[in-house]
Order: C-alpha cells, then structure tokens, then sequence
C-alpha cells in the first residue's frame, strides 16, 4: 500500500463529518478494497506496538497475555476503529461473519510465533497451536469488537478496565499448562 495515499485517506476518513468508506484513491479498484488496506496496515501496526519486548526471565505466556490485553486496549482507542464503528459498522462484518481477512491472517501469524515460545519454555500449556492461536484471536477479537456493549461505566466493578482485567484472568486460565 503506498503509504502517502493510505495516510490521506486515514485522515479524509477520520475528518468530522466523513464516513470510513468515502474517500478513494487511483490504485485501488473499489472503496471497500481501500478500507480493508487501510485496516490491514492500521490494525497490525496497533498489534505490533502492544506486544511488549522479550525481557530476560519472563515467560512467553506472560507476555503474550500482556500483549493481547494492551491490544484490545489499544485497538478499542484507535480512531479510525473508533470512526468505523461509530458511522460505518458493517465494513467489519465481513471480518466478524464470512471470512478472515490480511490483518486477521497477521495476527494469527503473531499469534502461533508466541504460542510456540510458550510451547518451547513451557508456559503455554501444549496444544494444536493454529487451533490455540485461532481460539485466542476470537476471544480477543470479541472483546475488541463487543466490550462497549458490556461495560457499565457507573459500575467499577463492571467497567472497561474491570473487563479487561477479566479477559487476562480467561487467557492466563487458558494457556496455563
């Protein structure tokens, strides 16, 4: 993607008024094609900033847990998500319904890499690791999408930290061996 037009095109989209399917540049074929490259670069540059650095005697699970709370974190507060899903939801339909797409692809790349580290310093207890890496971006991908629609922001107990504090326990449950 030529990152001067996908950036013009971040910025048309996020711009008061402007819905994330509007604008279009020459090289790609269709809106929804532009969107979804725009997505892709976005969504796993936010990925790529929330898994924390390998430090010397901590253990992949726990960076791996770490990096997935901070990304649903992160992904909930980035603004072009935020813009979809405020003026233009069903441009992630396709990616909750019918098929994975680029971004998807990536994150279970990142995924089945960290699950492997795990695997390999016994952190993470063993398994198919595709199967693990596909069951843990739904889980992730559910609270990213859907958490606004649990949250009681009067209720700390019930609140968006207090649920994100609940996705680490399920994944610490889920990878521990």
């Amino acid at each position: 993607m030529c990152a001067a037009s996908a950036n013009a095109c971040r910025d048309s989209s996020l711009a008061p008024g402007a819905a994330p399917s509007t604008p279009l540049a020459p090289r790609w074929p269709d809106v929804r094609s532009l969107v979804g490259d725009l997505m892709t670069r976005e969504w796993i540059d936010v990925a790529g900033r929330a898994r924390p650095e390998r430090r010397p005697g901590t253990v992949a699970r726990t960076l791996l847990v770490d990096g997935l709370v901070a990304g649903v974190r992160e992904f909930r507060a980035h603004p072009l998500f935020r813009k979809i899903v405020d003026v233009d939801p069903e441009l992630l339909l396709p990616y909750v319904l019918d098929r994975r797409g680029a971004s998807q692809e990536a994150l279970l790349e990142l995924l089945a890499e960290d699950l492997r580290e795990g695997h390999a310093d016994g952190s993470v207890r063993a398994g198919h690791t595709e199967r693990q890496a596909r069951s843990l971006l739904l889980v992730v991908q559910s609270f990213a999408l859907s958490l606004r629609t649990m949250t009681d922001e009067e209720d700390p107990d019930l609140d968006g930290e207090a649920l994100l504090a609940e996705l680490r326990t399920i994944l610490e449950r889920t990878l521990t061996p």
